[in-house]
């Protein structure tokens, strides 16, 4: 049975050129095969293209957008606001009027029918969370509430504040976790379906749930985020690469901490035994330390963000995910094992991913066994060669927006 569905989103999904996209790119995808009529309703950056749009209107039935703003003024306005009031700061900062505005607009003039308009609003990110939950009290119908959380969004600033060395930054991070853990498990109790991406984030977050005194109880499912293996085919690889390849979004707090960890920490330790190597930093708004350093240093190569990383991943011998933060799971890993490259990372980097150490990836928490492995892919091609290939195998047959989306129909209709 097809639903009518509200799809709400913190980002336009089309590039498809980060995790989150990834996800929300490939849910829209999967529920315009399978019959349903979905409503996007996106925050609009300047740097989306009509084009993206359009591009979105072959899976959803109507796009509406609001443009998204923010400034230091205005997260400083959001923080100070955050401070008195005792609400996560990552929430309060979306908060637009006109967003809701527009959202009610879409509620209220529904055509005239005895169904209303929608059958379910979808959440996507705890982001979004308020809008769905202030529109199931405009609208007038019984509307299923769905909340895809990608992360268990309180773990990002609880992890960031142990890398932290300021105290005053550490204070707040610590602060900005315990609000976020009062505030996603209200929110997740108010779900009737609250979806993770990993069985780590589900556990956490039910736990949470479970101990706010509420009749009703949501009920969690784990969908993984997945891609479209058909799309992404292994590279082909040069003779002897040298490339130690980092690639995601540096905007994101949890990859710049990984990535400037692994430069200060880990990569003197890779360059002092095969000094042709070359850490490549692929990204978008990359730190200011390592840029600085690649000016002086040709052993590291900064490329900012680039529109097809494909020439890079030709010349890699090591794709790496340095990470101590974050939640959810690293779309990042899925994207190096579809390219059939071999992975090195944290503990953190790999969590809620089907992952085998030393068959589809290297596992490595400290500095000198992450630069152990590096260096062990980097002068052993056939260990590098094996898991690649099991690395692509593990996405076809897991990570499979056709395969395992399907499970996206029980969510929306509340059957098993």
């Amino acid at each position: 049975m097809s639903a009518r569905i509200l799809f709400l989103s913190q980002l336009v999904p089309y590039p498809i050129d980060a995790g989150p996209k990834v996800r929300s790119y490939h849910v829209l995808q999967y529920l315009a095969a399978a019959g349903h009529r979905v409503t996007l309703v996106a925050f609009q950056r300047a740097t989306d293209r009509p084009e993206n749009l359009e591009h979105l209107r072959q899976f959803c039935e109507e796009v509406h957008t609001v443009p998204m703003r923010r400034s230091r003024s205005r997260d400083a306005w959001h923080l100070a606001r955050s401070l008195l009031t005792g609400h996560p700061f990552m929430v309060i900062r979306d908060w637009s009027s006109a967003m809701a505005g527009l959202i009610r607009e879409l509620l209220v003039t529904a055509p005239k029918s005895s169904q209303g308009r929608f059958d379910a609003i979808h959440a996507d990110q705890l982001w979004m969370a308020p809008y769905a939950l202030w529109a199931s009290f405009q609208s007038i119908d019984r509307l299923r509430l769905i909340l895809d959380q990608h992360n268990a969004v309180f773990q990002i600033p609880q992890r960031l504040a142990v890398l932290r060395r300021n105290p005053l930054i550490r204070t707040l991070l610590r602060w900005e976790a315990r609000k976020l853990v009062r505030y996603e498990a209200m929110a997740c109790s108010h779900f009737d379906c609250v979806v993770t991406v990993t069985p780590e984030d589900r556990d956490t977050l039910a736990t949470l749930t479970m101990k706010r005194q509420r009749a009703n109880r949501p009920s969690f499912v784990t969908i993984p985020i997945c891609i479209d293996p058909a799309a992404k085919l292994p590279v082909s690889r040069v003779t002897c690469p040298r490339r130690v390849t980092f690639l995601g979004g540096l905007h994101w707090p949890p990859n710049a901490e990984g990535i400037l960890w692994f430069a200060r920490e880990v990569w003197p330790q890779v360059v002092r035994q095969i000094p042709d190597a070359v850490l490549t930093v692929i990204g978008k708004e990359p730190p200011v330390q390592l840029v600085r350093q690649a000016a002086s240093d040709s052993s590291y190569k900064i490329t900012h963000y680039v529109s097809d990383p494909a020439p890079y991943l030709a010349e890699t011998a090591v794709f790496i995910v340095p990470l101590h933060a974050g939640g959810g799971m690293r779309v990042k890993i899925v994207d190096a094992w579809s390219w059939g490259l071999p992975v090195v990372s944290t503990s953190i980097g790999a969590e809620g991913l089907n992952y085998r150490n030393g068959e589809n990836l290297l596992i490595a928490d400290t500095s000198e066994a992450f630069a152990q492995a590096v260096v062990r892919l980097l002068t052993d091609p056939g260990l590098a060669t094996r898991l690649g290939a099991v690395g692509r195998h593990t996405v076809e047959e897991y990570y499979d927006w056709h395969k395992v989306y399907r499970a996206w129909d029980s969510v929306y209709t509340g059957e098993p």
